[in-house]
């Protein structure tokens, strides 16, 4: 399931990268006018929004997508998100976007300017950002609802045999995670400040036994103990740093809706049981055909209920 989200949080990126190098020369756009080209469940969709998403397809290098079906189906997957009382914030959407650049090493000024020269516009990026997010959550309900084709018991000891009887194993984290919480309305006041105090914690960080008595002098600061997880079942978010990191330390600190955070590894050990081997067959199914196939029937049901009007 872990896996699945990934791969479709990421799917809209992938292109993008090797694009960024050599958009800066693209000349400026044309402005574009703005009149509804359809509504979606009584939710306009504008020539505006049709061009700047022509323009995200063309910097993609991504040839005969169709700029208006590509609006129509996220305008389903928004709205479908929200009647499953899905909410990505600003906040959220904000740090994806600086996530983005930072892995790109791009500094947001230079993405700002790549967005902007292309004409598909930052707004209208993150925009893509905020509904790949939503729709990346409720396609894990879904999933979950067994849709996405769940390993039962009886499924991992028939791969089990498969594989000679070889039952697999993972790695088994003890993990906690430590919030520097930053109020909405304070964002852009506090956020360097807590960020500062959230490394200097960080870098001071030996073990999870004295997390506590570290954060007992510090303001608005929330010392979580998430228990035993396994790699599978890992944030997408944080997966790659948590398994990068030695037991005793803590990941780099990174700015969430919420705040400043980072994450104590507390232990780790390889485990291999049941449940263990259930969770790794399951995740080693979720690939990226399977969530192409999910999303896929998902949108044309919400598209066969729905009330699509050209304009």
């Amino acid at each position: 399931m872990l896996m699945m989200r990934k791969y479709l949080f990421s799917a809209g990126f992938a292109l993008l990268v090797a694009a960024t190098s050599v958009s800066m020369t693209v000349m400026t756009p044309p402005a574009f006018a703005s009149e509804i080209k359809y509504v979606v469940n009584d939710i306009p969709i504008t020539s505006g929004d049709i061009a700047h998403r022509a323009a995200f397809l063309k910097l993609q290098h991504k040839k005969g997508g169709d700029a208006a079906q590509e609006m129509i189906d996220q305008t389903l997957r928004l709205a479908e998100a929200r009647r499953l009382g899905i909410r990505i914030s600003d906040a959220q959407v904000e740090a994806a976007y600086q996530r983005f650049a930072s892995s790109n090493k791009m500094q947001l000024s230079q993405l700002d300017g790549v967005m902007e020269k292309s004409g598909v516009g930052k707004d209208h990026f993150k925009e893509f950002i905020r509904a790949q997010m939503a729709w990346n959550q409720a396609l894990s309900a879904r999933y979950r609802s067994g849709e996405g084709g769940s390993v039962t018991e009886q499924d991992a000891v028939r791969r089990m045999l498969d594989k000679g009887g070889a039952k697999p194993s993972a790695t088994e984290y003890m993990l906690q995670q430590v919030i520097f919480v930053v109020p909405a309305a304070e964002r852009s006041a506090t956020l360097a400040k807590r960020k500062r105090e959230a490394d200097a914690m960080r870098a001071r960080f030996n073990g999870c036994n004295t997390t506590r008595e570290f954060a007992k002098g510090l303001i608005d600061v929330t010392v979580r103990d998430l228990g035993r997880v396994l790699a599978p079942q890992l944030p997408p978010d944080w997966a790659e740093q948590i398994k990068a990191t030695k037991v005793g330390g803590a990941t780099v600190t990174r700015e969430t809706e919420r705040g400043v955070e980072f994450i104590g590894i507390c232990s780790s050990r390889e485990v291999s049981d049941d449940k263990t081997a259930q969770m790794v067959f399951q995740s080693e199914g979720s690939n990226d055909k399977a969530a192409d196939d999910l999303s896929k029937k998902y949108v044309d049901e919400l598209k066969a209920k729905a009330r699509i009007v050209k304009r």
